[in-house]
């Protein structure tokens, strides 16, 4: 069972946009921290946004100023809009979320399964 299921990527133009949506699913009883992460060919994953429960963000450098992330603590999920997309910006997207999912509330990291990104100069 997909306790993180990803939307979104695909092949975008140098200068393009997109979004990618991630909703979590199944039982759940506290969501923490979400974000997105990506690992390009040949790269380490590496943070491009978090956003906690009360809405603060945290943005890798690389993305600052390009990206927003946005979470709907109603829905369980959570958005990244990307612009002005570079090719470097090619890489699998992954979300990653801390979910509480039974009475203890304890929570435990997720990942997706990843989203490929393309970007063609």
């Amino acid at each position: 069972q997909r306790q993180l299921v990803e939307s979104g990527g695909g092949l975008v133009q140098a200068g393009g946009s997109l979004r990618l949506s991630c909703a979590a699913t199944g039982s759940i009883f506290a969501i923490g921290d979400m974000g997105w992460f990506r690992q390009g060919p040949g790269g380490l994953r590496d943070l491009v946004a978090t956003v906690d429960s009360d809405g603060n963000t945290n943005y890798a450098d690389s993305v600052k100023g390009r990206a927003t992330i946005s979470r709907d603590n109603a829905k369980n999920t959570v958005d990244l809009y990307l612009n002005s997309l570079k090719p470097e910006d090619t890489a699998v997207y992954y979300c990653n979320a801390d979910m509480a999912r039974d009475w203890t509330r304890r929570l435990y990291n997720y990942w997706g399964q990843g989203t490929q990104v393309t970007v063609s100069s």
